[in-house]
């Protein structure tokens, strides 16, 4: 199992939760929901025993969560064995706002992304309630990147939540995108826009996506513009209006720790994390 990810605006992705629940219109066509399934045949016992139990077909041949979110403390490790700064999708397969996520386990999430002030998080939630409520428990380091997903008008309430969070660059994903959404931009760094993709891919208009660029640029909000989507996403590609926009906030740069002081950093927070579990680092720096 690679943590390089396809994702067009990361680097990476981090997944010490696993599962969830669709809450939404933007959940039906979850992808999340796709490879946890797959995962679950892995050969690798350690792969497939994480991902056992928490996704199933539906007769109607759809696929769903059992609802259950498995907590995997072991890995949250793993940012101290990449050699090389990285933009961490944290969570592409689960939510770190659920409900059934402790609030004493995200701060231990929160604590070792402030260790490794080298690498950019972004976190991704559509529970921006739970978010807005714990904001004010949780430490907020500047390489931490906030976003809720907005995938119609309806859910542009989420917003509002993210704007009363200590987060230093707050984002949307505006994706899938279900219809034409107007957005207040006030406080808000990025946004990415993307037409959901795979064989149940619900209709994307580009106008969509030009009307939420065209509302950016009046915002001065940096605009990413991730996908066209369809069945087949490679043959719509990314071009909107005749070009690809691929803008996104500046990353501040930090000293990466030598692989020993990683060690002892991962050691200290995560002591979950013993030598089955995690990548071995090298052992000079």
């Amino acid at each position: 199992m690679s943590d390089l990810s396809k994702i067009e605006w990361t680097n990476a992705t981090w997944n010490f939760l696993l599962g969830c629940d669709k809450v939404s219109p933007g959940c039906a066509g979850c992808y999340a929901v796709k490879d946890v399934l797959r995962m679950s045949g892995n050969p690798n016992p350690k792969v497939s025993l994480a991902n056992t139990g928490l996704a199933y077909r539906q007769e109607n041949g759809s696929l769903n969560w059992t609802g259950v979110v498995r907590m995997l403390p072991e890995r949250l490790a793993k940012p101290f064995d990449w050699p090389r700064p990285m933009k961490v999708f944290v969570n592409s397969l689960s939510d770190l706002f659920h409900e059934d996520v402790p609030l004493a386990f995200i701060r231990r999430a929160f604590a070792v992304m402030e260790a490794t002030p080298w690498h950019t998080y972004q976190i991704l939630t559509k529970r921006a309630e739970r978010l807005a409520a714990l904001s004010p428990h949780l430490d907020w380091p500047d390489n931490v990147w906030q976003g809720v997903s907005v995938e119609s008008q309806p859910y542009a309430f989420r917003v509002d939540h993210l704007r009363r969070t200590g987060a230093r660059v707050k984002f949307l994903s505006v994706e899938p995108l279900l219809g034409p959404v107007g957005l207040d931009l006030r406080g808000i760094d990025w946004v990415i826009t993307g037409g959901e993709s795979g064989p149940r891919a619900r209709t994307f208009d580009p106008a969509w996506a030009i009307a939420v660029r065209d509302q950016c640029e009046a915002a001065e909000t940096f605009f990413f513009h991730k996908q066209n989507g369809g069945r087949n996403k490679k043959l719509t590609g990314r071009l909107l209006d005749g070009r690809e926009y691929n803008a996104m906030p500046q990353v501040l740069p930090a000293e990466m720790a030598t692989a020993g002081e990683r060690r002892a950093l991962a050691a200290r927070l995560v002591s979950e994390a013993n030598e089955s579990a995690r990548v071995e680092l090298p052992l000079a720096d």
